[in-house]
Formats: C-alpha cells, structure tokens, sequence
C-alpha cells in the first residue's frame, strides 16, 4: 500500500501456510508482531529475540491501530503485546487479534503484575510476562509458542 502508514509491512493476507516462508530443512521462519509505544522497549524485544530466534520474520507496531493494520495485510504467527498502550490496553488489542486470527499465539507484557490483569490474559488465550521481560522468558515464550504453532501445522 504505497503512501500508507502500513509501509512495505503491507502484503495480503494469504489462507494456510504456503506464505510462511521455509528456513533451512524442516524449519518455518514464524512470523511476530511486537507491539510496544515505547520504541525502546521494542528495541529491547528486538535484542533479544535476534538472539533466541533470528530466523523468525519480526515486524514492530508502534500502537494498536498500526497493529490492527498490519495484522489484517498480513498473516502474524506469534503476537507479543505491550499491555500499557495511549489508544487501548494490550488485552484488547490482543482479543482484536483473536477475531483476525483465532490461531495467533498472544503473550502480554506488562510490569504490572496485577491477578486480574494475569486472568484477562489467560481468559482470552494469551500468556502473561512480566516486564522488564528477560531473554530467558521470552525463550521461553517463544519455545512455547513454537510448539503449538507445529502443532497445530502437523
């Protein structure tokens, strides 16, 4: 969509899994969606995740409508959301998500840590993380997030 905020970003969506691009033998490069207002914070995801799985396609939205705009160009594997954003919370946008896409694989980040704020996630199918997130939990996350994503591929 040339002039659009969406940028290259914008590709159209594809059903199955014949747009997933194949690394190496046996592998798929996933595709991630981080979502943060914060440019360091996401430039902090970007750090990390280069380190537990470069060979995954990661795009970065700066707000909710951006994500939203992305996320219905183009076919998103893994969501990882920040909770506090100015336009809506994570967990909205992460149920907006959901309706695009009932099988993305959602984790909200947040440092706060809050029981009702876990519930919410968990009720809508995301995973909760704690920010400052560490490298460890987003290997984690993501180790996670990589098995139901074969699984559901199998």
């Amino acid at each position: 969509m040339p002039g659009s905020a969406l940028g290259w970003f914008a590709m159209p969506r594809r059903l199955g899994n014949h747009n997933k691009p194949k690394v190496g033998i046996g592998t798929m490069a996933y595709r991630i969606l981080v979502v943060d207002d914060s440019k360091l914070a996401r430039m902090a995801v970007a750090k990390m995740f280069n380190a537990v799985r470069p060979d995954w396609i990661r795009v970065e939205a700066s707000g909710t409508q951006e994500a939203l705009g992305l996320a219905k160009a183009s076919h998103f594997d893994v969501a990882l959301l920040d909770f506090n954003m100015p336009e809506r919370d994570g967990l909205h946008l992460a149920a907006d998500l959901k309706a695009i896409d009932p099988h993305v694989v959602l984790a909200v980040i947040s440092a706060n840590y809050q029981k009702e704020v876990v519930e919410r996630a968990e009720a809508i199918g995301a995973t909760f993380l704690v920010k400052p997130l560490t490298e460890s939990a987003l290997r984690d996350f993501l180790a996670q997030a990589e098995t139901k994503l074969k699984a559901r591929n199998a």
